[in-house]
């Protein structure tokens, strides 16, 4: 039987976490996981809670030393110092564009489970995480915007999770909202005018070369309005989008407002945190006991050092 540890993300603005006491309590594995000190603390969680579930909690240090590693996010470099040679790793890794974090998991010849390739049915396991980051990208951007969302013509390209999550929240606060698709991106393109704020909330395929909305579309939107790219993949759906952080969220481009700030769910950490751990409770039982899971084997990108995926070895011309 393996053990998990749980560390706490260094990550700026990182507070989502990965697994709740509420869902440790009844796992038949709850021993074999461990927490670092502190773990629950943003949540208003005390370590007693994650020991009343059967978990156990260590430092940081001991945390690190555990066979498998589960953490929302790929490790800092603070982080990445203290991975150890063989390890698997179980979080959101993006690695297809991630050369410097494949880099580090090849060399330590560890396994990497990526919660971006998981799906059950057709749909993705974290689609309500999704759906938070569709929903807190709109409420965030929309604050330093400065106009109220009922004032403002929008239009949104997307029908997935995270749009499901920007159209819920937009249409609470009163915008007006029009919905584009795959399809209909180049009627969007001789739409733009229309439009004080443009919402990508689709996932570009980092093959091509084409775009959504290109920088001389910029000319033809509205003074003074703003592009919200909530999948924020650098220069791809958006090409003059670039991925911003909390902390700095916004720049100008040709005088449009852009935000394209990673991870934004994390702005919901509390209501994320449980979604998350939602999901991750149905999937440590097998991790711990080496049980073969489909889930989990398709999500295996890279395993004992070697790469599995082949859209890294397409990108990153290994």
């Amino acid at each position: 039987m393996k053990t998990i540890g749980f560390p706490i993300s260094h990550l700026e603005n990182e507070r989502r976490r990965a697994l709740l006491p509420a869902h440790v309590a009844g796992l038949a594995c709850a021993n074999a996981l461990f927490f670092e000190e502190g773990y629950g603390h943003v949540l208003g969680i005390a370590d007693e809670e994650y020991r009343e579930a059967g978990a156990r909690v260590q430092s940081r240090g001991d945390v690190f030393a555990h066979p498998i590693l589960c953490n929302p996010k790929a490790p800092t470099p603070d982080e990445a110092a203290l991975l150890q040679e063989g390890q698997t790793y179980f979080g959101w890794i993006h690695a297809v564009q991630g050369r410097q974090i494949v880099d580090l998991l090849l060399a330590r010849s560890m396994t990497a489970i990526a919660w971006e390739d998981m799906h059950e049915g057709g749909r993705h396991s974290f689609w309500r995480n999704n759906e938070l980051s569709g929903e807190a990208a709109i409420l965030h951007s929309f604050l330093i915007y400065g106009r109220p969302a009922y004032e403002c013509e929008v239009a949104l390209i997307g029908k997935g999770n995270v749009a499901r999550g920007a159209l819920r929240v937009l249409e609470k606060m009163g915008a007006s909202v029009t919905v584009y698709d795959r399809r209909t991106i180049g009627l969007l393109r001789s739409e733009l005018g229309r439009y004080d704020v443009i919402v990508n909330g689709i996932l570009w395929d980092v093959f091509r070369t084409d775009h959504l909305v290109y920088r001389s579309d910029l000319c033809r939107m509205r003074p003074g309005s703003m592009i919200v790219d909530i999948s924020c993949d650098d220069h791809m759906g958006i090409e003059t989008c670039r991925a911003t952080t909390i902390d700095d969220p916004v720049y100008l481009e040709e005088c449009v407002l852009h935000y394209a700030v990673t991870h934004t769910s994390a702005l919901l950490y509390k209501a994320a945190s449980r979604a998350i751990s939602e999901v991750v409770c149905r999937f440590v039982e097998g991790l711990v006991s080496g049980v073969g899971d489909p889930i989990l084997r398709q999500a295996t990108i890279i395993e004992n050092g070697v790469i599995r995926d082949e859209r890294i070895m397409r990108f990153q011309g290994r």
